[in-house]
């Protein structure tokens, strides 16, 4: 079984996905983490994350063991990561690891920005996470100011508003809810009602014939 989440940043997709993969005892794969490891390598090497030879060099060279969990997650590096995706040649090359990934027979959670619409379209269930942007602001704050980074609610609504803009504008995989994704918008939901809700979603999904 394939579950498939999408959804901008600080939407809970994330969280959301780490539930239900625990839920259903299968394996779950960050795709956001492979473009902020890329970006953040770019950065690390003084490089230009819009540059495509150096976002590609940075995705060839991906040692996906070796992701620094703590580094990745700076707002530095979340602008650096939607400037990498936009580059279609680093898409192409971290395309075939999530495909890999996602090949497993024993099933697996990704989640991402183009899960269901261009890595898993086939996906058991598909589910498109949101939340509005000055909830999703405050999450993230929260989030940097928990690991000691300085920025103000204003400068990071603004980065968010512009990542969400070149996300859903790229040429490449834009970011989109799939035709038959089932939308869960997490803005007044808690971590624990946001997982519940998914799992109600894909119980319901999978109960249909022929799912």
């Amino acid at each position: 079984m394939i579950i498939a989440i999408d959804g901008p940043t600080a939407s809970g997709k994330g969280t959301v996905a780490a539930g239900v993969a625990k839920h259903y005892g299968l394996k779950r794969l960050d795709t956001g983490a492979l473009y902020r490891a890329v970006g953040l390598a770019v950065l690390d090497a003084g490089g230009d994350p819009a540059d495509p030879a150096a976002g590609v060099a940075a995705a060839e060279t991906l040692d996906l063991g070796a992701i620094d969990e703590r580094r990745i997650r700076s707002s530095a590096a979340g602008l650096a990561a939607s400037k990498v995706a936009a580059i279609p040649a680093v898409r192409a090359v971290l395309r075939k690891a999530q495909r890999a990934f996602a090949a497993d027979p024993a099933g697996a959670v990704l989640d991402g920005r183009d899960i269901a619409t261009v890595i898993c379209p086939d996906a058991e269930v598909k589910l498109f996470v949101t939340a509005d942007l000055k909830v999703r602001t405050e999450r993230r704050l929260k989030e940097l100011r928990g690991r000691g980074e300085s920025i103000e609610f204003d400068a990071l609504k603004a980065q968010i508003a512009e990542r969400d803009e070149r996300d859903m504008t790229r040429a490449d995989s834009p970011l989109r809810q799939a035709p038959d994704a089932h939308l869960l918008d997490t803005t007044h939901l808690s971590i624990e009602a946001s997982v519940e809700a998914a799992c109600r979603i894909i119980d319901a999904a999978l109960a249909r014939p022929g799912t």
